[in-house]
């Protein structure tokens, strides 16, 4: 797991606009890697608080970011996120005891 925090990702949307998410964590699952964002501003479709998982590709040498379209492994992906940044929460609270 990588901590990055305040790394900014942009993406095109369907009609070419340049959206900014803020880049909560890249993982890996099932030998696969997943980026999880968080939109920076309203994006349509998408709640507020909302987080979006895309799974890295890589097409002729560069990263791309891929919609994961199978359910159970959308699923499978977040659960594994939710126990990645509860763990890093956690991590977080117990270095602040410390200080």
């Amino acid at each position: 797991m990588e901590e990055l925090s305040e790394n900014i990702v942009t993406l095109v949307d369907d009609e070419g606009n340049e959206v900014d998410f803020d880049l909560l964590m890249a993982f890996d699952y099932e030998k696969k890697r997943y980026i999880a964002l968080l939109p920076m501003e309203q994006v349509e479709g998408v709640e507020e608080d909302e987080v979006i998982l895309l799974e890295v590709a890589k097409e002729n040498g560069e990263e791309t970011y891929v919609p994961i379209e199978n359910p159970v492994l959308l699923n499978e992906v977040f659960e594994t996120f939710i126990e990645l940044f509860e763990e890093q929460l956690d991590e977080e609270e117990a270095a602040d005891e410390e200080d």
